[in-house]
């Protein structure tokens, strides 16, 4: 029997206060146990703008427990010899001798392995319990995905909807008389462009942030990126701040232009709010109260309210389902066969694409992208140019500050990348030039011509679309939502195909050169 009844593990994307770890702690018998190791930012080389989220929030909650009086074991970075969380805690587990380990589910498979595997040798019982920060648990995601062999998120929706009880009427219907308002949240800003937009609201590091900042430099300063303008919220106090600014100055806008892009203007009118959530300083009910409140109180459209609600009552609780409903082989998945290397550049940013240049600069510079960026400029471009999955991957889980693995691979592998067929989403997103010419200003004064396929000029974009529509025509052909991309390269004369395929394998040579 050990001397110490309870070792409650905290990871660092589980910084609630209102955690099921802590239900029942008893501070004369129990203790909380945290780590920062390398292996957490080296896994996948994570950017200084990601360590540094996630380490500034980490010592702020750590901070937060100790003045609530939790007896606490805060190992940092530097300060001890363990280069991973297992060896961490199994240092740990043999000094404490505890009877068991607390902790609610890790977001991260391979975490979960690691730390029971630990527990196992060490002949300490594991205690996991159900995150109930997620509105759908495991086990119900996995009675409703039983049998099937492709989920459909809008099923899945519906149903967290009526379970819920989120936008119906009294009858038990969705409010507006539709269950989604997608079709009217696909605008553009047109030649004017946005505007004056509504700034977010600023979060200026302080005297722990430094120190972080500081430490990231030291330990981590060959990694890319920059945390230079680390500007994001590390607390539950500040995260109330974002959410309640969001509400307030954004939300009305949200919906219709949530897919739009404008050079130099990487938040528009987004929530910003996922690595706050992901991080676990808000909860997805109380950012969908926010939000439907709003519109029941006449101040935000019914259409930019219901796409908030889908964003998070839907796709974030059917991408954690799918993650673990298809893990480890998601990991895996790769069947489109793809096998190029990642180009260089989407490391640096150094890339003559302008499309490419304002995301991955943007990225790099502030740790964020919002969806279209990611699904169809930086995703759409490593699908079409074939890039080996796995590689993408880990670039997505190395570059933003909301990137924790079961809520980025599902999305990166299996819906930007069609990596995992057609089990949870109806088709490959690709697209050429053209939709990125309707949706934004980045072809303006671009080297490129969206509307040229081959040969001088050709804009890599287009000419990659149609170089996947032809490699994978057979795929294609037999999908009712992409038969017109055959179709449409069926148009083509064989000379003019041949020569979109030179120009595409002159591109796969020569990445550097784009």
């Amino acid at each position: 029997m050990g001397s110490m009844r309870n070792l409650v593990v905290v990871l660092g994307d589980q910084l609630s206060a209102s955690s099921v770890a802590f239900d029942g702690f008893d501070a004369a018998r129990d203790r909380v146990w945290m780590a920062e190791v390398r292996e957490e930012s080296e896994h996948v080389p994570s950017t200084k703008m990601r360590t540094a989220i996630f380490l500034s929030a980490m010592r702020h909650f750590a901070e937060a427990l100790v003045s609530r009086g939790f007896p606490l074991d805060y190992l940092k970075l530097g300060a001890h010899p363990f280069a991973s969380i297992g060896a961490a805690l199994a240092d740990a587990l043999s000094r404490h001798r505890p009877e068991a380990v607390v902790m609610v589910e890790a977001g991260e498979w391979r975490l979960e392995q690691a730390i029971a595997t630990v527990c196992e040798e060490a002949g300490v019982r594991l205690a996991s319990r159900d995150d109930l920060h997620f509105m759908a648990s495991r086990a119900e995601f996995a009675e409703h995905a039983h049998g099937q062999r492709r989920l459909v998120m809008e099923t899945f929706y519906r149903h967290m909807r009526v379970k819920h009880g989120v936008l119906l009427d009294d009858q038990g219907r969705p409010e507006g008389g539709q269950w989604n308002y997608d079709h009217d949240n696909r605008g553009a800003f047109g030649r004017t462009g946005p505007g004056m937009l509504p700034a977010p609201p600023s979060f200026p590091p302080d005297a722990i942030t430094r120190e972080v900042l500081d430490e990231v430099d030291a330990h981590f300063g060959d990694h890319y990126g920059s945390a230079s303008g680390f500007d994001w919220p590390v607390t539950r106090e500040q995260a109330l701040v974002a959410l309640a600014d969001f509400v307030e100055h954004r939300l009305q806008d949200f919906g219709r232009f949530q897919d739009a892009m404008w050079a130099d203007e990487p938040f528009l009118y987004h929530g910003l709010l996922s690595s706050s959530m992901n991080l676990r300083l808000l909860g997805p009910r109380e950012v969908i109260d926010a939000a439907v409140a709003h519109w029941r109180a006449g101040r935000a459209p019914i259409e930019a309210v219901e796409g908030f609600v889908r964003q998070v009552l839907g796709w974030r609780e059917f991408m954690r389902g799918v993650y673990w409903w298809r893990m480890p082989k998601l990991a895996r998945a790769n069947a489109l066969k793809h096998h190029e290397d990642l180009p260089d550049w989407y490391w640096t940013g150094q890339v003559r694409m302008n499309c490419m240049r304002q995301a991955i600069g943007q990225t790099l510079r502030t740790g964020y992208a919002h969806h279209i960026q990611r699904l169809m400029v930086t995703g759409n471009f490593a699908l079409t140019f074939g890039v080996e999955p796995s590689q993408v991957h880990a670039w997505y889980l190395s570059v933003y500050v909301d990137a924790v693995e079961w809520v980025e691979l599902p999305n990166t592998v299996g819906m930007s990348l069609f990596a995992d067929g057609a089990r949870f989403v109806t088709k490959p997103y690709a697209a050429g030039g053209a939709y990125i010419r309707r949706m934004s200003n980045y072809c303006d004064g671009c080297r490129y011509q969206p509307g040229t396929r081959r040969g001088e000029g050709a804009c890599p974009m287009t000419v990659m679309y149609w170089d996947f529509v032809a490699r994978h025509a057979r795929m294609l052909e037999n999908n009712p939502r992409t038969v017109m991309m055959t179709r449409n390269l069926g148009r083509f004369s064989e000379e003019e195909r041949a020569a979109i395929r030179r120009t595409a394998d002159g591109m796969r040579a020569h990445p550097d050169l784009l």
